[in-house]
């Protein structure tokens, strides 16, 4: 599937390139694992844009209406077909550095592993993904550990992980 899915990435803050090491390699296995775990293999394009607290408040309030810093935002494209012969638009992702780097450390969980779950949280919102009502998190909570699982990464939402459960999925 990796020839499928091609990523434009901005790195707006230097943070990124210091804290995960070949973060495009990063950003790209995570998303591919959260959309294989879906069934998703049609060629397509992501763009992610990894920021800071101050970018991703802003278009938090921007297209959401809440005035605060999140840890990551999706904008997906929807059904929008693609020019034949070219890739399906999925939308963009924006990732925040001091709400991820501050969410990791109070869970005592790595930056790269809740980076990781987030890149693959967003990428199954891009791609019609909800968590609105419990069986709606229930469903993409599963196929964010089965993604996580394949990254070697543990399960964010195990009681038996130290730290809060609720990162990633549904909001506290």
């Amino acid at each position: 599937m990796e020839g499928n899915i091609s990523f434009e990435l901005a790195v707006e803050d230097p943070r990124w390139q210091e804290k995960v090491p070949f973060v495009g390699q990063v950003v790209a296995e995570a998303a591919l694992a959260g959309l294989a775990q879906a069934g998703f293999e049609q060629p397509a394009v992501l763009d992610v844009l990894l920021t800071d607290d101050a970018e991703i408040r802003a278009l938090n309030r921007t297209h959401r209406g809440q005035d605060k810093p999140t840890n990551v935002l999706s904008f997906p494209v929807g059904e929008t077909p693609a020019m034949p012969g070219a890739p399906r638009p999925l939308g963009a992702v924006a990732v925040a550095f001091e709400t991820l780097e501050r969410e990791a450390n109070e869970a005592n969980r790595h930056f790269s592993d809740h980076f990781r779950h987030l890149i693959i949280h967003a990428s199954l919102h891009l791609i019609g993904y909800t968590h609105d009502a419990d069986d709606e998190a229930e469903r993409m909570e599963a196929l964010e550990i089965a993604a996580l699982a394949g990254l070697g990464v543990a399960n964010p939402y195990d009681d038996a992980t130290p730290g809060p459960t609720t990162f990633g999925t549904r909001e506290q």
